[in-house]
């Protein structure tokens, strides 16, 4: 079995806990306005590449990965999932933490088939990087052309299932910085109790020179990047949201 793999980055530092081996995985039904990596979006493209091969490339550098392991990005690495779960079973031989940075969007509740990869999977899953986009359906349809519906059913699986979750939200200003969706987000958060970390990424504009070697317009021209303060009160709002949901709940 092969997948198609986009690159491998072999020092990731924000991909997980620890130094971690990237693998980004091509193709994503998602079109993220603010995505900085629209080359990964064409499936079944770049290279081909075996499990045997990725483990290779992991081997290299392994004395260095003691407190990490392997992350699978993209793109979305649930797309290849007979392939991932393939990588996995063999991280795993060789006792290798394994991490999906996921957006949840391939999450199919009523295909059984599916469910059934998905429960093998998650066997051989340590962590989740799990990219909120947006709390309002309307929204996040606006924001990635996909409803959240079945990203948010995929939050109340892994809690099933448990299995940790390290959430991630981007704050891009004018598009995801509305303080009453983060208490929105926040008390969504709080109806499941796998969610070990919460990472408020301030926006970038690094992806705008892929967007113009691919001729692709940039969605967020002119839209202001890094405002860092913005990030943080979107994070204290999102824990209070957290924090007086699960008090009510408690009550």
């Amino acid at each position: 079995m092969t997948g198609y793999i986009h690159s491998v980055e072999s020092f990731g530092s924000v991909d997980g806990p620890g130094v971690r081996f990237v693998v980004f995985f091509q193709g994503c039904p998602m079109r993220c306005r603010y995505c900085h990596n629209p080359d990964t979006w064409q499936p079944n493209t770049c290279m081909e590449m075996t499990v045997e091969q990725i483990m290779d490339r992991y081997r290299r550098n392994k004395e260095f990965y003691t407190s990490g392991g392997i992350t699978v990005t993209g793109g979305e690495p649930l797309l290849q999932i007979d392939f991932l779960t393939e990588l996995f079973i063999r991280a795993k031989k060789e006792n290798v933490h394994t991490c999906i940075d996921t957006s949840g969007i391939t999450y199919r509740p009523d295909n059984a088939v599916y469910m059934e990869k998905l429960d093998k999977l998650m066997q051989y899953t340590d962590l989740i990087l799990l990219d909120l986009k947006h709390i309002d359906e309307e929204k996040h349809i606006r924001l990635t052309k996909q409803s959240n519906k079945y990203i948010l059913e995929f939050v109340k699986y892994l809690d099933r299932k448990n299995i940790p979750v390290w959430v991630r939200h981007v704050v891009v200003p004018t598009v995801t910085d509305d303080p009453v969706y983060w208490d929105r987000l926040g008390r969504f958060m709080a109806t499941v109790s796998n969610i070990k970390k919460l990472e408020i990424l301030p926006y970038h504009t690094l992806g705008v020179k892929k967007y113009e070697d691919l001729g692709i317009e940039y969605p967020l021209k002119g839209v202001p990047q890094r405002d860092k303060e913005l990030a943080l009160r979107a994070r204290n709002t999102i824990i209070n949201g957290m924090k007086q949901a699960r008090a009510e709940i408690n009550k």
